[in-house]
């Protein structure tokens, strides 16, 4: 499989030096385990604005990701009211993407200290998604849909630079970033982008 050139934020930010959430150390195969900021012209309201977590991604079978910044102000038990849910039922639900909205799935999300690595295992069952409560260092998520992209289709969008490339880190987990996480991945990045992200969304395109 050939490398892939990924939109890093040197690439939009010139010489202007600049923190935010830390971008790839250079080319690499796979972007599983990393984020695709959506570029402030990309319009698609399937992924406006987005931010997504890709858990899955090879040239060959294509890539597999999920929403971080879509939350729906839901609780699993407040969509599922009347089944037996126990700790499940106060776990939020977010909307993962335009692929599969009919169907409603678990997925825990896992930072490795030791790689610096945020893993996202997915289509949980009830039981593996309960155990995954007790875990350390991990969130659980219900997730109404999923991002897809087939064999290269992933690899287009990012040469047509549809999409910023940044490394992955626990806050991006945190409830209480969700909705300002597009907002403070590409303001770092440059006065242009700083201007666009801070410019008001257009309600026609929500």
């Amino acid at each position: 499989m050939d490398e892939l050139d990924f939109p890093r934020p040197e690439d939009f930010r010139g010489s202007e030096e600049g923190g935010g959430l830390g971008a790839p150390g250079g080319r690499g195969k796979s972007l599983a385990g990393w984020l695709l900021v959506a570029h402030p012209e990309l319009t698609d309201p399937n992924f406006r604005r987005t931010v997504l977590l890709i858990s899955e991604h090879d040239r060959e079978a294509g890539a597999f990701g999920l929403i971080l910044n879509r939350p729906t102000g839901q609780t699993v038990g407040q969509l599922m009211a009347g089944q037996a849910l126990g700790r499940l039922k106060k776990v939020p639900v977010f909307l993962g993407g335009p692929v599969s909205v009919d169907q409603m799935t678990f997925a825990v999300f896992h930072w490795d200290a030791a790689t610096g690595r945020l893993e996202c295992g997915h289509h949980l069952s009830m039981e593996e998604a309960e155990e995954s409560l007790s875990r350390e260092n991990t969130v659980l998520r219900a997730y109404i849909g999923y991002s897809g992209w087939g064999r290269g289709q992933l690899e287009g969008e990012l040469k047509q630079r549809s999409w910023v490339v940044l490394r992955a880190e626990p806050r991006v987990l945190d409830p209480q970033n969700a909705a300002g996480l597009w907002r403070e991945a590409l303001i770092p990045l440059g006065p242009a982008f700083r201007l666009q992200a801070e410019a008001p969304d257009e309600l026609g395109l929500n």
